[in-house]
């Protein structure tokens, strides 16, 4: 009867701790070249195990409620996500206005080495939290949407000691083709076959990878179009695809696990 009730406690006690635990919204601010950038850390609290840490730049609207979200869905209980401020705090697109997120990603791809100086601080600043969030430093990597694509795959170039970089329907070009020689990370690049946008650029980028030492791989997705994991965007040319989403998804997962295994 006491073993009974010693297992009864036990397992209250589980589910008291499962029902506290939750998904932490960290705020992460520091400043570079006088600029202040406010970033979120997200992960699942619910055990203190290390896992992998991403940096996560979200697409041209930058952080919102959307991104938000999304890092959520991806951090879930394996990874340390840092929601990636590229703009600064005071520029903040609001969702669907695609006149003020033009107006803010034209400066970086303007000038590319400011993106990368940018990407790269982000980095450093993942790694600083690990002293008080669950972050394997051995584990790290960085994804990217849209214009968060064109971010990571900046990260990469710039010679960063991480283990991947995935880019989702994100931008192909560079300024530089001849700093793939840098590249350290296994790339992973997964686009639509339908992408106005992006697609034409297809055969650049992959000359570029040739000359990189880098794994890499580049994925051509069927009938997506541009923004296949953004759930709200429905027009013709920027449109979400769930079946498309999920394969990538998938796809990012084996990537990274690879990755972090050292394994081809």
């Amino acid at each position: 009867m006491r073993i009974a009730r010693f297992c009864c406690l036990l397992l209250l006690a589980g589910s008291s701790f499962a029902a506290q635990a939750k998904m932490v919204h960290r705020p992460v601010e520091w400043t570079l070249d006088g600029t202040r950038f406010h970033s979120v850390l997200v992960y699942d609290d619910a055990g203190a195990a290390k896992r992998p840490g991403l940096v996560m730049v979200p697409n041209w609207y930058g952080i919102n409620e959307a991104a938000v979200k999304k890092a959520e869905m991806i951090a879930g209980k394996d990874y340390v996500i840092l929601l990636t401020d590229m703009y600064g705090a005071n520029v903040r697109p609001q969702q669907g206005n695609a006149a003020q997120a033009q107006a803010a990603v034209k400066p970086l791809y303007g000038d590319r080495a400011l993106m990368r100086r940018r990407i790269d601080a982000a980095l450093e600043q993942l790694k600083a939290q690990a002293g008080s969030a669950p972050i394997d430093l051995s584990k790290l990597a960085a994804i990217g949407f849209c214009f968060g694509g064109s971010a990571v795959l900046d990260l990469a170039r710039s010679g960063a000691n991480v283990a991947a970089v995935v880019s989702f329907h994100g931008g192909l070009t560079t300024d530089n083709p001849a700093l793939a020689k840098n590249i350290k990370a296994r790339v992973l690049a997964m686009n639509g076959a339908d992408d106005k946008g992006t697609m034409p650029d297809a055969d650049k980028f992959m000359d570029e990878m040739r000359g990189s030492p880098a794994d890499w791989e580049f994925v051509v997705i069927g009938h997506a179009v541009h923004c296949f994991t953004e759930v709200d965007e429905h027009s013709p040319g920027c449109r979400y695809d769930a079946a498309a989403a999920a394969r990538s998804y998938r796809l990012m997962h084996d990537w990274l696990d690879h990755a972090f295994a050292g394994k081809p």
